[in-house]
């Protein structure tokens, strides 16, 4: 692979791993919700979608959703009801009682399910896929075959983006930990992460017009 190619693909990824996308405001929320291995498992999880992505752009993904540019509306959908769902499971739990002496310790096996599927729901991930990676496909003599390259860019990817996740879970879930005995914020904190969730979902559903 080109070394100026990769070098640019790298700067680029730290740009939009730091930039406050879903993602990251996904990690960050269930990192206020749960506490910092919640908030370090949904970067796992958003890392393991991302690997997924990744084999699957590298594949053959991009020619389905070519000849189905439906499909991308169907994920859409599916996503904001799922992020829907979440805000309404949230606020529920915001208004629970709960002795202050900790953060409510969510399933660790659930968020990071939750946090690979909404990544995987994500349809501006695909489109990422299929639009930005393919700039950095070297195709001179010596070139790595293509699906090679793209499966090399997307282990880049992920790798800088589970480090910017996995920081900004875990300062978020050492917040919520240390307000953890005042009850009053520990609410605040979760009807905030439900709004997280809910003005993801309105944003999936608002682009699909």
């Amino acid at each position: 692979m080109d070394t100026h190619l990769v070098l640019a693909f790298v700067a680029a990824c730290a740009l939009i791993s730091l930039a406050p996308g879903p993602d990251l405001l996904f990690v960050v929320a269930n990192g206020v919700a749960g506490g910092r291995r919640a908030g370090v498992l949904a970067a796992l999880g958003m890392s393991t979608g991302l690997a997924i992505h990744t084999v699957a752009a590298a594949f053959g993904l991009g020619a389905l959703i070519s000849a189905a540019p439906q499909a991308l509306t169907a994920v859409r959908i599916a996503g904001a009801a799922f992020l829907l769902y979440l805000a309404v499971m949230t606020w529920r739990n915001s208004r629970a009682e709960l002795e202050p002496t900790a953060v409510p310790r969510r399933s660790l096996r659930r968020t990071y399910l939750m946090a690979t599927l909404t990544n995987l729901a994500n349809p501006k991930v695909i489109l990422f896929y299929l639009a930005f990676l393919p700039q950095f496909i070297g195709t001179g003599a010596g070139a790595w075959p293509v699906t090679a390259q793209l499966l090399a860019l997307g282990l880049v990817f992920i790798v800088i983006g589970l480090a910017v996740d996995g920081t900004a879970g875990l300062l978020a879930g050492a917040l919520a930990e240390k307000v953890a005995a005042r009850p009053g914020f520990r609410r605040t904190m979760e009807r905030l992460s439900a709004a997280v969730f809910a003005g993801l979902a309105a944003r999936l559903v608002v682009d699909s017009r």
